[in-house]
């Protein structure tokens, strides 16, 4: 569809940290530089890692050097950013920035700054959260600022756009519901890695309170006593661990329940073909990609039936529970029974069924026709801006806002006065198969372009 847009992707998530956010940002922009369109990744320097890297396809990513806060987000101010952000922008041409994640600084600063310079925006969602706990309350301010005048939202399932929607008090119209992906070549079942001797439950998640794993803990024990022949495969990490190994020295489970500790994601696959059943307890979740996977690989899926899980597989690849060791039991036991008994569909048939349901293609597809939409949108001029922000966020928010807005402005004013748009140069386009990036730009050992002298 149309000509190649320039699509800046904005999130503090991305590779070398490893997530379902970061591994999304990637696969969609992969496949979007197939479809023709230019792509770069910004994020903040990660270690030494820091300036301008290219990775396949010429997907250029820029590390920026600024300071992180917590959990890999970026501190916000509003204004530090604004003068490396207007330089990319610019360089690259950039015609839509798409930011990713609530819990990224760094995307609502891109988003705050691209509306100031007249850029179309679109938002992507990744979470789910409840209106309770402070966090989310001031999350939910936050988001609603960022979204109330931003062109387009993205969420990756229905029930997360009810909650959008909701929370940021949004018209519905412009929040689009574009499930995420996973690659089936990377999850095919391999049913000799099983020992069907034993029934293998496989768990794979962090190991945090929101994730369920005090249900685990109850489930465990209920579930060894009756069934000899069960064994646990627990894999991931995090503060919650303890409570599982506690449960293992009580009950003298060592042999039964295993605890393989953090796994990288191309390690995951290995795992999961060892199991029969996977089980997730998660507590909430706006769009499940482990259950994808486990299907994908022949699993048999007990699931809580909390948040956007229900609507991820088809009922008669999944059995929903309520988050209750109870019912997550008698789910179990239910799945234990068919596969005693033969009754459950061959890992293959199950992996070619689920394979169809969602490609990153796909994926592209549906994210190029926001962009598309959004192209032949307006941004909204500063006057109205303001307006919507005082209006939509509520006095005292809507005004601080307002008032930043306003100092952005100013901001950029004076920064185009110091260093006018016309004379900072365009970068080459290094997108795509034949992209500059596979030409010998590269001078000495270090791999460095030279010219893109790395941001200082």
């Amino acid at each position: 569809g149309g000509a190649g847009r320039s699509v800046c992707m904005v999130s503090d998530f991305f590779y070398p940290n490893m997530g379902g956010v970061e591994s999304h940002i990637y696969q969609l922009s992969q496949c979007l530089i197939e479809r023709g369109h230019k792509v770069l990744v910004v994020t903040h320097a990660y270690g030494g890692r820091r300036g301008v890297r290219y990775l396949s396809n010429g997907l250029k990513v820029y590390y920026l050097p600024l300071r992180v806060m917590y959990n890999q987000s970026t501190a916000t101010t509003l204004f530090h950013s604004l003068p490396l952000l207007r330089c990319i922008f610019l360089r690259e041409r950039v015609s839509v920035v798409h930011a990713h994640s609530s819990f990224s600084a760094m995307a609502h600063d891109a988003l705050f700054h691209a509306k100031t310079m007249g850029l179309r925006t679109v938002f992507t969602d990744h979470s789910l959260f409840g209106f309770a706990d402070v966090s989310s309350v001031l999350t939910n301010k936050l988001l609603t600022v960022s979204l109330c005048d931003t062109n387009h939202i993205i969420c990756v399932s229905y029930t997360s756009k009810e909650n959008t929607v909701l929370r940021a008090a949004l018209d519905p119209r412009i929040v689009s519901v574009i499930p995420n992906a996973v690659d089936p070549t990377d999850f095919t079942p391999d049913p000799s890695r099983r020992d069907d001797g034993t029934v293998t439950i496989v768990v794979v998640s962090r190991l945090v309170y929101r994730k369920g794993i005090d249900l685990l803990s109850g489930i465990i024990p209920e579930l060894c006593q009756k069934y000899p022949e069960l064994h646990f495969l627990v894999g991931g990490e995090g503060p919650k661990r303890i409570v599982l190994e506690e449960v293992r020295e009580r009950y003298q489970l060592h042999d039964r329940v295993r605890l393989l500790g953090a796994l990288e994601h191309q390690d995951v696959r290995n795992v999961l073909v060892q199991g029969h059943i996977f089980l997730n307890t998660s507590l909430t979740e706006a769009f499940c990609m482990a259950i994808v996977e486990a299907a994908s690989c022949g699993l048999q899926v007990v699931s809580t039936k909390v948040g956007g899980i229900p609507e991820v597989l088809p009922e008669n690849l999944i059995i929903l529970c309520e988050p209750s060791v109870k019912s997550l039991c008698d789910g179990l036991e239910k799945a234990i029974a068919q596969l005693r008994s033969g009754t459950l569909p061959s890992p293959e048939a199950v992996h070619n069924k689920v394979k169809t349901f969602y490609t990153w293609r796909d994926v592209a597809e549906r994210t190029e026709k926001v962009y598309e939409r959004v192209a032949g949108e307006k941004v909204l001029p500063m006057n109205e801006r303001l307006d919507r922000l005082i209006s939509h966020c509520g006095p005292v928010t809507g005004y601080i806002f307002a008032l930043l807005a306003v100092l952005n402005f100013l901001f950029l004013v004076f920064l185009r006065w110091m260093t006018p748009d016309s004379i900072i140069d365009v970068a080459i386009d290094a997108t795509g198969p034949k992209g500059a990036w596979t030409k010998q730009y590269f001078s000495g050992k270090k791999g460095r372009v030279k010219e893109e002298p790395p941001i200082s």
